[in-house]
């Protein structure tokens, strides 16, 4: 449940990210797009992170399958 949560926030976080930014653009102010495009790419590093976290997880666990196997 806790992936589910931490996607969810990602792309809660892109969102604002990018409505940030847009607001920023629309208004003239600096300080409010750059927030935005902050936000936005942490929520996309965060979701690399988590993706990565995820590929080393499965080839752990193929790894430890072929050893089952094997014994």
């Amino acid at each position: 449940m806790s992936d589910l949560k931490d996607k969810f926030e990602n792309v809660k976080d892109k969102v604002i990210g990018k409505t940030k930014e847009a607001v920023g653009k629309s208004t003239g102010s600096q300080e409010t797009e750059l927030k935005g495009k902050l936000q936005s790419k942490t929520a996309d590093l965060k979701e690399k992170l988590d993706h990565t976290k995820e590929s080393i997880a499965e080839k752990i666990n193929d790894k430890l399958d072929e050893e089952d196997k094997k014994n």
